[in-house]
């Protein structure tokens, strides 16, 4: 008896390492690239549409990856989909430190964003599958170890494109090649152990065509769309917003981008717990206004408000691991098909809604014509305001859904 728990407890020990190695992985390869993308444009002599174009082409590659991902594992099993991601993130390490051509560099860096995309499914279907219990708590803190790789991963990439080794500097190549090769310590105990799952009968699993009929998932859909678009456009906007429109310099913009990441960080490593006191129905919208609120208000309350949008991170951290959790919950014998669903649109939504906030701030900004000055503070105020409304519409669709569930009495 005691043989087999200590068995049942390694092979939990390696599923944990294989999801928070994964998620460490997953976090440094979404965002080394920042130090890097200055540096691959002077090299291949690329102009700014070139390099839209080449990252819109991975956002592409990212979102064919998450459409697959679930055939994929109903087909080969989710540790050989898993294995299969980090090997595809290794390789792609390897191409693009070998890439002396454009074409080349670029299929290799497609090929990076596969294993991505791969990644993000396969280690959502594994938490759905392994976190029985606690699973807001267990979802929250798989997700905390992305938010501490991508704190940390710029810095480190940074760092290691000046290393010179045998008197050669790394430069961007040798700090992907290192950086992704890294992929290999999941592999390990992906390799010794065993997920559950992949034995459940086909006949067994719900069908897309059933899943979509539910408003409920739709509603995830949305929640998670509009919380992803307010967390991610922060990384992008935030720096512009205070750098331009309360004249800030780069330190200290990038001081407040940090914070926000510590927030963020913070609140996916202690507030799991919370999740699964109150609900995830309630958390996801108790959460998204916190964000929303704070979002407003900093924009509102001017220059002597802006720690809020440090604080921001606080309530939008818990929207996307909650709705992992939320999926495993409701979606027990259909997880692998409901995750890729809706992941897949929330790509979608995500483009669009990056798309849109560049819009309204070059709209807003235009429409005061000679008036440039108050014209660019409106308009970051209304594209940074767009960030706000979407955790508001989070909070929105969380109330819909809360209510929906609540006369079926199905609350989560």
């Amino acid at each position: 008896m005691l043989q087999r728990v200590s068995g049942l407890n390694k092979t939990y020990v390696m599923q944990l390492a294989t999801i928070f190695l994964g998620f460490i992985i997953f976090g440094i390869s979404e965002n080394i690239k920042g130090p890097a993308i200055p540096r691959i444009q002077y090299d291949f002599n690329l102009d700014e549409m070139q390099l839209g174009s080449l990252l819109s082409l991975n956002a592409l590659g990212y979102l064919i990856a998450c459409s697959f991902t679930a055939y994929l594992t109903r087909k080969l099993g989710i540790k050989a989909v898993t294995l299969l991601a980090f090997g595809a993130m290794l390789v792609s390490g390897i191409l693009i430190f070998f890439s002396r051509s454009y074409p080349i560099f670029s299929s290799s860096y497609f090929l990076m964003y596969i294993g991505n995309g791969m990644l993000e499914i396969g280690l959502a279907i594994l938490g759905a599958r392994i976190f029985i219990r606690n699973t807001g708590t267990m979802m929250n803190l798989s997700h905390f170890f992305y938010g501490l790789s991508s704190t940390v991963a710029p810095m480190i990439a940074s760092g290691m494109m000046s290393v010179t080794l045998y008197g050669h500097m790394l430069d961007w190549r040798g700090m992907y090649l290192v950086m992704l090769s890294l992929s290999v310590l999941p592999m390990i105990p992906a390799l010794l152990s065993y997920f559950p799952g992949d034995d459940l009968p086909l006949e067994d699993r719900v069908p897309l065509k059933m899943l979509v009929r539910d408003p409920a998932l739709w509603l995830l859909v949305l929640i998670l769309s509009f919380g992803v678009v307010s967390e991610m456009a922060v990384g992008g906007w935030l720096v512009n917003f205070l750098e331009k429109a309360y004249r800030w310099d780069g330190v200290a913009a990038s001081g407040m981008l940090s914070a926000f990441f510590f927030c963020f960080s913070a609140a996916r490593l202690f507030l799991g717990p919370v999740t699964d006191k109150i609900g995830f129905n309630l958390s996801l919208i108790i959460f998204s206004a916190f964000s929303a609120v704070c979002t407003f208000a900093a924009i509102w309350g001017g220059e002597s408000l802006a720690f809020l949008f440090a604080a921001a991170g606080v309530g939008i951290a818990p929207i996307y691991p909650t709705i992992m959790a939320f999926i495993a919950k409701r979606y027990p014998r259909g997880s692998d098909t409901a995750i890729t669903f809706t992941v897949t649109l929330m790509g979608i939504g995500s483009v669009v809604g990056n798309y849109a906030i560049g819009a309204i701030t070059s709209g807003i900004k235009n429409s005061y014509g000679p008036d440039a000055e108050t014209g660019l503070l409106r308009g970051l105020q209304a594209g940074y305001g767009f960030i706000g409304l979407c955790a508001l519409i989070c909070a929105i669709s969380g109330c819909i859904l809360y209510k929906y569930l609540k006369a079926r009495k199905e609350l989560i």
